[in-house]
């Protein structure tokens, strides 16, 4: 309940007041609102409703000092009445949304008429309350306002999340030099194409170029031209027709069509078929193209952006791939260097993929010890940034304690502890399955154990808590055997 005096003030500036019970309440803590008024009774009547609402509150008397507490509190939210002393609301507000145009400005008034709310709302103020106030209508409308500065907040923490996601790690000359080079190329419409080996991060260049482009607000559609069967590319690329070919139940739009206004990202661009090439480089040169099975001709405007592994210029020699295409999409060649070639680089990805996974999983981020990234600086890494990716996030999932240590990085290219050849690591790509992913743990986990034993079974097993015959039948399945068994 309120004090008597606020409950005074309550009844008497706020007639349409019917509060049954506090449940409704929603307590946003530490969330500050500017009261600006000339009348003492408004000013104390809002400041002991807001507060019980969960909000700091200031007050001023005149828009000299609104102008003032906000250059110096900078609150969150200011209900501002039109009639005060000197400097009126509507200059207030001019003057408000001058230095801090982002900051929320409800306008109060009880001799507001329609041209001044018009008025005050082309000047940015975010809504208006007529006098006498109604508690409700108060609440609603702050709760609305700080809604949507929070719902602006997580956005603006997105949007620095996804640059962060979609940024070049790495201060070597080589990167620095290829951020230099989309810094120039990206906010042009020029086509481009991006050249380096399997897990270099071809997609994450080509994201990169169309978030500093002009086209940044427009889609960004991906094809990957490896993975589309040959007799459905074309479908993919273009759409179909209901009815174009056994199957097409219903109208589907296409890559290109979706892509309209954005960028079309073809990836593995090398894995087309001649005949999907030819269509492509029609469509690159008319701006138009036919869906499957269809006779209209459909205007698209797209950027292109495409990406491959292979060496395009010898799979012109050897008539995979078309040369006039080629040049249509060679305007500017960008190429991604391997990371053996970048080492230096790897300290700084290795402390970005145990942020970004300690971040993703909501777990305390682990750290690694100068010998452990010591070891990783000493492996070629035939599979790039993509296999030391996921070598980290499996040390983050293996490694029990929150320091990583030299001790618990999988050997690479090195002898097991019983002097044999030790297998080629996978392609450190994800399982399809939760039940593969287990496995490939398992093994890992179980080598590692066996390598702090000196390969011995009896101690493996009792330190992993498994019966060592239990421990015999998981090394011949999957392959292992151990130097000694006692």
């Amino acid at each position: 309940m309120f004090p008597a005096a606020r409950l005074y003030h309550s009844i008497y500036l706020f007639p349409k007041i019917k509060r049954e019970s506090d449940e409704h309440i929603v307590i946003m803590a530490q969330k500050t609102i500017l009261v600006v008024d000339d009348e003492i009774s408004i000013c104390q009547s809002l400041t002991g409703i807001l507060s019980d609402e969960g909000y700091e509150v200031l007050t001023a008397g005149s828009g000299e000092d609104a102008i003032r507490i906000i250059d110096e509190e900078i609150p969150d939210l200011v209900l501002l009445d039109i009639w005060l002393p000197g400097m009126d609301g509507i200059q207030t507000l001019e003057a408000i949304k001058a230095t801090h145009p982002q900051l929320r400005v409800v306008m109060m008034s009880g001799h507001g008429t329609i041209e001044t709310a018009v008025k005050a709302t082309k000047l940015g103020a975010f809504d208006f309350i007529e006098k006498p106030l109604s508690l409700e209508k108060v609440i609603l409308v702050t709760n609305h306002a700080l809604d949507m500065l929070r719902l602006e907040e997580e956005n603006r923490l997105l949007k620095q999340k996804l640059v962060q996601e979609y940024e070049l790690t790495g201060k070597s000359e080589a990167i620095l030099d290829l951020k230099e080079m989309i810094g120039i190329v990206a906010p042009t419409n020029a086509w481009i194409l991006i050249m380096g080996e399997n897990g270099t991060g071809k997609e994450l260049v080509a994201r990169s170029i169309h978030r500093q482009s002009k086209r940044a607000f427009n889609a960004f559609v991906e094809v990957n031209c490896a993975a589309i069967p040959e007799e459905l590319i074309e479908s993919e690329l273009f759409g179909h027709e209901k009815g174009a070919f056994t199957g097409a139940t219903e109208k589907k739009r296409g890559k290109f069509d979706l892509a309209n206004e954005g960028t079309l990202f073809l990836d593995e661009v090398a894995d087309m078929s001649l005949k999907a090439q030819a269509k492509v480089l029609r469509i690159l040169q008319e701006k138009k193209f036919e869906r499957v099975g269809g006779n209209r001709l459909i205007p698209t405007d797209v950027r292109v952006l495409a990406a491959t592994n292979k060496d395009l210029e010898k799979e012109m020699e050897a008539g995979r791939f078309r040369q006039d295409l080629y040049y249509r999409l060679n305007v500017i060649p960008l190429t991604i260097p391997p990371l053996r070639d970048r080492k230096e680089d790897i300290p700084l990805l290795v402390q970005r993929f145990l942020s970004d996974f300690a971040l993703k999983e909501g777990e305390e981020e682990k750290s690694i010890t100068d010998e452990a990234v010591d070891i990783l600086m000493d492996h070629n890494w035939p599979g790039n940034v993509r296999e030391l990716k996921n070598i980290i996030e499996r040390l983050v999932i293996m490694t029990p304690s929150l320091v990583i240590t030299d001790r618990d990085i999988p050997l690479l290219g090195k002898e097991t502890p019983n002097g044999q050849p030790y297998e080629k690591e996978p392609d450190y790509e994800i399982a399809d399955s939760l039940r593969a992913a287990k496995m490939d743990f398992e093994k890992l986990y179980i080598m590692k154990k066996l390598q702090e034993n000196d390969g011995n079974i009896s101690k493996t097993a009792e330190a992993i808590g498994l019966e060592r015959s239990n421990l015999h039948r998981k090394l011949k399945s999957f392959g292992l055997s151990a130097k000694r068994d006692f």
